[in-house]
């Protein structure tokens, strides 16, 4: 089975990070704790936002523990108010001096049927998933201006382009989100500020760790990635990381898909005796 990015060592100094301040929301999830210790390891200074002020510290605090040197600030902010990111991007610029980098990534998710979802469930989802991302990039895109430069790295998911039942706006905020960043990069690219996504597939984090504690649904999940392995958080640190730096400046208003190959796959899910392959 191949190895996984975080099971190598990694040089990310070509990557150019060194000093640049480096904004994640949403840090304290699985995804979101993978990309504060790479973007750490690549000398960035990182700002860990999240909701509640203790997973932000408790983030920082694992950060820590693995990187006792790093440069790193916990913020409060909940990315469905647009106050609470004013106050977040005032404490960012006049302790960091200004985001260059923003990794909009904080998410949630609703489970529902679209004939019985609630106008609450399916506004929530969207003004954390959605505008949540909008009003975020906003506040730190400010900053980016004043220097000149900046990337910003919105955390999709491959349900923006596939959809996925009984999943209520989860899905429908994905895809709005693609398009929000093209528009981004379409308006803010004469700025110097770059918009890309990057879109998970299957990937192991808290959220998701009970699937793969049952070892037959695991199996069956790996079953149909064509690298036959389940993605890692730093999986996406690593493309994201990538969007982020210097080596991506001129890319601007593109995608890229972290997930093995499983969106590639419907041809050969269909049976085809005599061709078909273990």
């Amino acid at each position: 089975m191949s190895a996984s990015v975080d099971e190598a060592v990694v040089d990310h100094a070509w990557l150019g990070l060194a000093g640049k301040v480096a904004v994640v929301t949403g840090a304290a999830g699985g995804i979101g704790r993978g990309l504060l210790q790479a973007f750490a390891e690549a000398g960035a200074r990182v700002v860990a936002i999240e909701r509640d002020a203790a997973a932000a510290q408790a983030a920082v605090a694992d950060l820590r523990a693995r990187q006792p040197d790093v440069d790193a600030l916990p913020l409060a902010c909940d990315v469905a108010d647009a106050a609470s990111i004013a106050r977040a991007a005032e404490i960012c610029l006049s302790t960091t001096g200004g985001a260059d980098i923003l990794v909009n990534n904080a998410a949630v998710m609703r489970p529902a049927a679209l004939d019985s979802i609630t106008p609450v469930e399916w506004n929530f989802v969207l003004s954390v998933n959605l505008s949540g991302y909008l009003f975020t990039a906003q506040a730190f895109a400010r900053q980016m201006r004043t220097k000149g430069a900046g990337a910003i790295v919105h955390v999709a998911s491959i349900s923006g382009g596939h959809p996925q039942p009984a999943s209520g706006a989860y899905s429908v905020s994905k895809a709005g989100l693609i398009m929000l960043s093209r528009q981004m990069a379409v308006e803010w690219g004469p700025d110097g500020i770059r918009s890309n996504v990057v879109s998970p597939g299957l990937v192991v984090t808290p959220m998701s760790q009970a699937f793969y504690d049952d070892a037959v649904v695991r199996a069956r999940r790996e079953a149909v990635v064509p690298l036959r392995r389940i993605a890692e958080p730093a999986d996406m640190a690593g493309a994201t990381l990538f969007l982020a730096s210097p080596r991506a400046s001129y890319v601007n208003g593109d995608e890229i898909v972290v997930d093995g190959g499983y969106t590639r796959m419907l041809m050969g899910l269909i049976p085809r005796p005599g061709y078909d392959q273990s």
